[in-house]
């Protein structure tokens, strides 16, 4: 990931020395119209940095990129420009002047331009390069152009409590420019480096610690996504792994694998895990596709809600939807090789929804009647010869389903008959 912002931010550079290179031309080259000469060499230099900085964004990405490769480019600007400085006389026609005389022009700032280019990079360490190696270069050039001089004159030959004379002096001495200056100027250069790659490093920290919490948050959803939609793996990052408890009308949808007992003896233990598997896979996708989530898997059976933790105001016809497709699921293709055959039973009511657990381990769970009477209407399928059963309060909420009634049945733990519903030919 830093790699690639690394070669990003070296192309944008790329593009931004360019376009820097032909502000500065446009200058440099406008204010010196009358000397062809001299805005000639101006055109030739600019267009060295201009190839240079084509060259490595030709080089940036490909197979002959190299991690030393923007440090040899980078070098070979502050070498070039510290060549300039330290060779080319301030002036062609008086090259006469004490070589130190260039150091009053302002070229000490392209040094800073160079730094900004490296800036792009988002590295600490390639801005710490540039800063370090253009202080040397910058002394280096000062070395080569003071040892053509004899008596270099310095700051420090002013006198304590000087007059204007005295000042005057000694900075309008045409060999002025001493070795003082130069170091401040490349300590302040290296300097702004430093805290450039202060900066850089602790937004790669901060970089590093947003890609580490996306990890965990693609790992968590890769590990609960199959089984939960991202609402609810959304719902569990922000809650740090904990959903509050809540009591809310919802629907639950209870099923079942019929004759499962006798498949598990059939197909042996490794095989029925694997028919498990296959047919979880598609129930959990079918569910998900209709805002549910499979609360639990027991077994062979599955606990489905619909509308908690997620509030879906057609929870009702949701499931109902769910239990649909599962059955014509079921009905047209096999599992791991295997027919089976599963019953339903829905049920809407109230309910208490919420994480629950001890020891350090939790689970999100239902609790209620509403839970209770679906699970029993999954098991009176097989009583009533049918692969659905919903409840009347469900029921209720499908006034287009085409629902037959099958009767006031006596369920266990309820006092009272509860009306039931089914599809015809299921």
């Amino acid at each position: 990931m830093f790699l690639r912002a690394e070669q990003s931010g070296l192309k944008l550079a790329s593009i931004g020395r360019i376009a820097a290179l032909v502000l500065m031309g446009v200058w440099l080259i406008g204010t010196r119209a009358d000397d062809p000469t001299r805005a000639l060499g101006y055109i030739l230099v600019l267009s060295l940095f201009a190839a240079l900085g084509l060259a490595h964004y030709a080089l940036i990405g490909t197979r002959f990129d190299r991690r030393w490769t923007k440090y040899v480019f980078i070098t070979l600007d502050i070498a070039i420009v510290s060549w300039l400085v330290a060779t080319q006389p301030l002036y062609q026609s008086a090259a006469g002047l004490p070589a130190v005389m260039i150091f009053r022009a302002p070229v000490f700032p392209f040094y800073f331009v160079i730094l900004g280019v490296a800036a792009f990079s988002f590295s600490p360490a390639m801005v710490m390069w540039t800063g370090i190696v253009g202080a040397l270069g910058w002394l280096l050039a000062y070395s080569h152009a003071a040892s053509t001089v004899d008596g270099v004159r310095n700051w420090t030959e002013i006198p304590n409590n000087p007059t204007a004379e005295q000042i005057t002096e000694i900075v309008l001495d045409p060999r002025f420019g001493g070795l003082s200056g130069r170091v401040q100027e490349a300590v302040l250069l290296a300097v702004v480096a430093f805290l450039i790659a202060v900066v850089m490093w602790r937004a790669r920290v901060t970089l590093r610690r947003q890609l580490e919490a996306e990890r965990d948050r693609t790992t968590l959803s890769g590990i609960f996504g199959r089984f939960v939609p991202q609402t609810i793996v959304n719902a569990m990052i922000a809650g740090r792994g904990a959903l509050a408890p809540v009591e809310r009308e919802a629907t639950v949808l209870f099923s079942d694998i019929a004759g499962f007992t006798g498949m598990t003896q059939r197909a042996g233990a490794a095989r029925t895990v694997e028919i498990l598997n296959a047919y979880f896979d598609e129930v959990t996708r079918i569910i998900g596709a209709h805002n549910g989530i499979v609360t639990q898997f027991q077994g062979d059976a599955v606990l489905a809600t619909f509308n908690v933790p997620v509030e879906d105001a057609a929870h009702a016809r949701n499931a109902f939807e769910s239990a649909r497709a599962i059955l014509a699921c079921v009905a047209q293709r096999e599992f791991a090789g295997e027919r089976i055959r599963v019953r339903i039973g829905i049920n809407t009511g109230s309910l208490v929804a919420g994480n629950v657990g001890g020891g350090g381990r939790q689970s999100y769970t239902v609790h209620g009647d509403a839970v209770n009477l679906a699970a029993r209407l999954e098991a009176l399928c097989k009583e009533y010869g049918t692969s659905l059963l919903v409840s009347a309060t469900t029921a209720r909420a499908l006034p287009e389903a085409q629902l037959v009634a099958v009767g006031d049945i006596a369920v266990r733990g309820f006092a009272q008959p509860v009306t039931v519903f089914s599809l015809p030919g299921v």
